[in-house]
């Protein structure tokens, strides 16, 4: 069976192209864990322009929470 998992980037992209901290990547992926996704998936960037270190430690926690 193929499980689904969630990319979040584009979360991440419209957040940091508004300047603030909203969307929130976390809220969006516990959303889709919430939804049945199995999994969330995120592309780091060096430019950090999608996904940035803070938002990788954040889901991880909520996913292990």
């Amino acid at each position: 069976m193929t499980l689904l998992s969630v990319n979040v980037n584009k979360i991440a992209v419209l957040r940091n192209s508004r300047g603030g901290d909203q969307p929130d990547v976390c809220a969006a992926a516990q959303a889709c864990i919430a939804a049945g996704a199995h999994g969330i998936t995120v592309h780091p960037r060096p430019d950090q322009r999608h996904i940035c270190p803070g938002d990788v430690t954040a889901i991880k926690a909520m996913l292990d929470g």
